[in-house]
């Protein structure tokens, strides 16, 4: 397989996540059932949480799956990141609860993709996450042979 058909993949493997996560944040918004079931105001109370916490579980799938098609390791790996984060206590949720067998299969799968989409955008330094990116198409220190000089 030649390195740009992997490129390829990869980037549409990130596409095709995040068009789920974003399809998660719509049914999150969806007032009424939805093709998952009950609407998920009814859901998170079954599941012992206040209806508006839907809002913040969708928001933050919307931020995971924004930060996923940004072609760039470091926001990969924070949307990837996220998104472990919230389908672990997905996964819990779904584990101490008893729900429907769909239900008990798609967050752990999710869960594996995401975890797998981060181990693959891991930084090689933790500093590399907090530090400033550099601009490559920064204004140079010197412009058509004009030097600049911090006199």
């Amino acid at each position: 397989m030649s390195a740009r058909t992997s490129s390829w993949l990869r980037t549409a493997f990130y596409w095709v996540l995040a068009a789920e996560f974003f399809v998660g944040f719509a049914t999150k918004f969806w007032p009424g059932p939805t093709f998952f079931g009950p609407a998920y105001a009814v859901k998170f109370v079954d599941w012992g949480f206040p209806p508006w916490f839907r809002f913040v579980v969708g928001v933050i799938e919307l931020i995971c799956a924004i930060l996923l098609v940004i072609p760039s390791e470091r926001s990969r790996f924070i949307g990837a990141a996220g998104l472990v984060f919230l389908l672990t206590a997905a996964v819990t949720t779904h584990l101490i609860d008893d729900a429907p067998l769909y239900e008990e299969v798609s967050a752990p799968i999710h869960l594996v993709l995401t975890a797998m989409a981060a181990l693959a955008n891991w930084p090689s330094d933790w500093k590399d996450l907090i530090r400033p990116q550099r601009d490559s198409s920064a204004a140079p220190s010197r412009v058509r042979g004009v030097e600049h000089s911090n006199r």
